[in-house]
């Protein structure tokens, strides 16, 4: 055995090349064992590989990069390894794997290290090359032949998605287009879309640009296949924000493309995909986007064939094409599909009105008429109810209604508008008593008429009529109060400019909404210069998120205005007149900056929303550790949420040390962080580092992580999170701990309702059904967390709210009854249990219990019960508990099937889409697969492995673990259905939501409110008498 190498090395001086040659082969060989010897010559090997005559330069080369690599310098060992050649051996990869474990960790090294510069030298030849200014530099030929080299070895190995995921990273389309020619294999094409456009994982860093590329190769590739998956094509369509190549896809599916189509009646199967291309176009493309597909499709007037038949017994095939037409029309216009879930929310409706009536009790035992205690539960009946049509509550509760005063009163009218959010038809009739200019009222108030206005607002949110907003202006040009004018949506610049603090905020809001995501320079000046201008905070505030709204989605257009707004305030001041510059004192300078820069941070977040780009992320982290604002760091903190709600398994691990910052605006930013990023996925790594944020020292820190685990655990049972019990008894705990911090409460009571957002029935998503950004839910989100500084803006989350069921129509958009089936065990997606009244017998044992004890000693007690009982019931606990325990462990526990039938207009949620099927032989079968992917792709997922309740809560799986990418599956939604057997007759569900709501009843509902007393304002609590000491009172647990 080789006990050293330098008689190798010294044959190296010798004169003739053969001996050179014949060391350099030995040394090859032995590399591994004595490359620090090697490496005192490696400028002897290196002159030798760099000598034009010496024939055994490739071989100096490659013992060189060898060299470099033990060596830890990988640039240099690259550099080397190219001019090796093809001694580099990158296809006896396998081979050295048998014969030298080191070989093969060097050539994969290294060929990865060649990877990560091929694509660094593409991607920035391909940034180049649309800047004339700048000069390309040419990619290196070897490079680009090894990687050429590892392309070929993919394909023929059948690696075909690592060979994708090179060239979209390098921005080689030609070869995406070269591999799918060759394969033909359309799950490809799903997985690009999947990676590159929803998860943004590839081009993260790519410009938008770059995406539009992929996307229209991704659709010329769709449309050769010879049954083009329409669906997926469709999807790129709301990607590339297009509508032309839409409606161009709508007319030729109905024959509406050229005249010589005419004469021509569609096929019935592409009526079918038709139709369902227009409901997943109005469930995820914009106002603006529907808007140009109706033009487009309005009918023109039709040039009748003269008839010579007087036979009409059948309609003519263009008057069949007219009427598929005009069902496109209705159903891009929204209100199909808002109609259906509207009736699916209804029927539905499993709002546990216990525990709204128990933190109702408490507020109302410890501080009858504190009006954070009365928006608290207004918010969260709102929220419970949202969408359901249920104004149950109210009605039982009306004494507690009248206690609304001010800012409360506002806040609880608005709620009507959370709660009958969507009902287009009735909205305005329900809301008549309260807006301004009624005549049936008892009272009349202006918070009542802004609230109502607001509420108006929500009810038609994305999908307004010209009708309401022609209303909402005139009440807004005959109206001078600020309250009424706060929540207007037109004329909003002259509102503006009134310098009204309150009103000229919302004015700020509004405008960057009616402006949304149209990036116009126009409004952005304006809203910039007035931001300067006003003194007023409260406008300055609204005018910076304004500002957000307008760049949403824009990407890297709008870089310049976030370094604006993030840079210093100073120096646009400079551009205002002398007269302006001389009323900006240092301290209204800083505030204005601090204020500036909240704008900036969630500028970035709504610009690149969902992208997770990593320079965007990388700028909010860098002002999150060292802006001196508090709202600043805090609000950089949350908008990680927005950009990484894609990939939500990354949130936790950016944030973890963020949640320990010693500033509580940080974990409050933290926990809003997670909240947004992992709502409705159960993830439990997000659960477990904000569970100790529920116990933080810090009011509003507990307000956060209350609001945040009610977002990641909407949708969730005992079963699918083993979590979720303790969460619901901690938000009971709080509200009714007389000593617990108003703050902490007001989040809990939120937080009550948003886990059971929408009767339990829809999830916090801000992804729609095909997997691109939800706007409304992502500007509804952003609106959510301004009520930091205004309490209803609370109401606004009501837009990230998402029904979660799966509505089967048929081609006469009717709702025929039918089962399909779940893969899986039915207590994993099944509803919570209601909650159930305490009993006499429960009172009188709590009370044994807890009498001669303290109040804190008996929430310590009732903790440590808690977190004792799982154990207890395993191990068998003391003699007196064991009793039980045994009887209990006699009696079997009932087997549950590994499948259920489900009706159609039931809830289905994200998790359990992944394990919906079809029955082979179902008479109503989707034209559209229930999981959004591609066609092929429709079979169901097998059953998740769940472990019952009785089990032990650690082997019990969290629904993060059954869905795939851990994060949600999309689809859903309403499904075409085929019919298999139209001879049979059909049995139909009937619409019924419409005509169970009576419009009337708002009025008899406020008139009996204003009755009863119409509440007291605040000035008045404030300078009247105090009140006496309420009588000493036992509170029992309702729960």
């Amino acid at each position: 055995m080789v006990q050293s190498a330098q008689g190798l090395l010294s044959l190296l001086d010798e004169p003739e090349a053969a001996l050179q040659a014949h060391a350099l082969e030995r040394i090859n060989q032995l590399i591994d064992h004595f490359w620090a010897e090697v490496a005192d010559h490696v400028v002897k090997i290196e002159a030798l590989s760099e000598s034009t005559a010496f024939p055994a330069r490739q071989l100096a080369s490659l013992v060189a990069s060898k060299v470099y690599y033990h060596l830890g310098h990988l640039d240099e060992a690259l550099s080397f390894a190219l001019g090796a050649g093809k001694l580099f051996d990158i296809e006896g990869v396998s081979q050295a794997k048998e014969q030298a474990r080191a070989e093969a960790e060097y050539v994969e090294t290294v060929i990865s290290k060649a990877i990560d510069h091929y694509v660094s030298s593409r991607s920035t030849s391909s940034a180049t090359a649309s800047d004339a200014s700048t000069e390309v530099v040419p990619v290196d030929a070897r490079l680009e032949a090894i990687v050429e080299r590892m392309f070929e070895r993919c394909e023929r190995d059948g690696e075909y998605k690592q060979a994708l995921g090179i060239a979209l990273s390098s921005h080689r389309l030609d070869v995406v287009e070269r591999i799918f020619t060759a394969t033909k294999d359309a799950s490809l094409l799903e997985w690009i879309l999947q990676i590159v456009v929803r998860e943004g994982v590839l081009v993260a860093s790519s410009s938008r640009t770059y995406k539009n590329e992929v996307l229209h190769l991704l659709i010329k590739l769709y449309s050769s296949l010879s049954s083009p998956d329409y669906f997926a094509i469709t999807q790129c369509f709301v990607y590339l924000n297009d509508p032309s190549l839409a409606s161009s896809l709508l007319s030729s599916l109905l024959n509406l493309s050229t005249v010589s189509d005419k004469a021509k009646e569609p096929e019935e199967e592409k009526v079918l995909i038709a139709y369902q291309i227009a409901f997943d176009l109005a469930e995820t493309a914009t106002q603006e986007f529907l808007e140009v597909v109706r033009s487009s499709l309005s009918p023109a007037t039709p040039v009748a064939p003269p008839v010579e038949n007087n036979d009409a017994a059948a309609p003519a095939p263009e008057e069949k094409k007219d009427s598929h037409r005009e069902r496109i029309v209705a159903i891009l216009s929204g209100e199909e599909s808002i109609k259906l879930y509207l009736e699916f929310l209804y029927r539905n409706n499993h709002a546990d009105l216990l525990i709204l009536k128990g933190t109702t009790a408490s507020f109302d035992a410890l501080e009858a008429r504190n009006s954070i205690y009365h928006s608290a539960v207004s918010f969260m009946n709102a929220f419970a109810h949202a969408g359901t049509t249920s104004d149950l509550f109210l009605r039982e509760n009306l004494d507690w209604l009248a206690k609304a005063s001010n800012w409360s009163k506002f806040t609880t009218t608005a709620a009507l508008g959370v709660i009958h959010k969507g009902n287009l038809a009735q909205g305005k009739a329900i809301l008549e008593p309260y807006l301004p200019g009624a005549t049936d009222g008892a009272s009349r108030s202006v918070y009542s008429e802004g609230g109502s206005l607001y509420a108006l607002g929500l009810v038609n949110a994305n999908h307004g009529k010209e009708s309401i907003t022609g209303y909402l202006l005139e009440t807004m040009k005959g109206s001078q109060e600020e309250v009424i004018q706060h929540e207007l949506y037109d004329a909003l610049r002259d509102v503006l400019f009134n310098d009204s603090a309150i009103a000229g905020e919302a004015a700020g809001y509004a405008m960057g909404l009616v402006m949304l995501g149209s990036g116009s320079a126009k409004a952005l000046d304006e809203m910039l210069q007035y931001a300067h201008e006003t003194q007023h905070e409260k406008i300055i505030r609204g005018l910076a998120v304004g500002i957000a709204f307008v760049l949403y989605g824009k990407e890297e257009e709008a870089d310049a205005m976030v370094e604006s707004l993030l840079g210093d305030a100073v120096r646009f001041c400079r551009a205002l007149s002398r007269r302006a510059e001389a009323l900006c004192t240092d301290r209204e300078m800083d505030v204005q900056d601090a204020i500036l820069r909240y704008g900036g941070v969630y500028t970035l977040a709504l610009a690149y929303a969902g992208t997770g780009h990593n320079s965007a992320i990388r700028k909010l982290l860098h002002v999150a550790v060292s802006d001196v604002s508090d709202d600043v760091r805090r609000a950089a903190v949350t908008a990680l949420g927005f950009l990484l709600f894609r990939n939500p398994q990354q949130v936790p691990r950016i944030v973890q040390l963020l949640s320990e910052s010693y500033n509580p605006h940080v974990r409050y930013g933290s926990a809003m962080a997670l909240g947004i990023s992992c709502a409705g996925t159960g993830l439990e790594d997000a659960i477990t580092l904000l569970e100790p944020l529920t116990r933080d020292p810090v009011d509003f820190v507990r307000q956060g992580a209350c609001i945040s685990l009610a977002m990641i655990l909407i949708q969730q049972n005992d079963t699918s999170s083993p979590k979720v019990a303790s969460v619901r008894s901690k938000y009971a705990k709080i509200v009714s701990d007389k000593h617990e911090d108003a703050m902490a409460k007001f989040g809990a009571a939120l937080s009550q309702g948003i886990i059971d957002a929408g009767g339990r029935n829809v999830t916090i998503s801000m992804q729609n059904k095909s997997g691109s950004g939800n706007m409304p839910a992502i500007v509804g989100m952003a609106l959510f967390q301004q009520f930091w500084y205004w309490f209803p803006l609370a109401h606004c989350l009501s837009l990230a709210f998402t029904p979660t069921a799966i509505i089967g129509i048929n081609k006469d958009l009717q709702i025929p009854k039918f089962d399909f089936v779940c893969n899986a065990k039915p207590s994993l997606f099944a509803y919570p249990p209601a909650t159930k009244p305490p009993t006499k017998e429960t009172v009188e044992m709590v009370k044994t219990a807890d009498e001669g004890k303290p109040a804190a000693a008996s929430d310590d007690a009732e903790m440590k019960d808690d977190s004792t009982a799982a154990p207890a019931a395993t191990d068998g606990g003391d003699a007196s508990t064991s009793t039980p325990s045994k009887q209990q462990s006699k009696r079997k526990t009932p087997h549950e099937p590994i499948s259920f039938p489900v009706q159609n207009l039931s809830r289905v949620t994200p998790a359990q889409l992944p394990y919906i099927s079809f029955p082979a032989d179902a008479r109503y079968v989707p034209v559209r697969p229930v999981v959004g992917g591609s066609s092929s792709s429709s079979t169901p997922s097998p059953a998740p492995s769940t472990t019952l309740p009785a089990a032990s809560t650690a082997s019990r799986p969290s629904t993060a673990t059954t869905t795939p990418s851990g994060s949600r599956a999309i689809g859903g939604g309403i499904l075409l259905v085929r019919d298999t057997k139209p001879t049979d007759e059909a049995e139909l569900l009937e619409l019924e939501v419409l005509k169970a709501i009576d419009t009337s009843g708002a009025a008899a509902a406020a008139t009996a409110a204003e009755g009863a007393g119409g509440g007291q304002s605040d000035d008045e609590l404030l300078t009247g008498p105090i009140a006496e000491v309420p009588p000493p009172f036992e509170w029992t647990d309702w729960e």
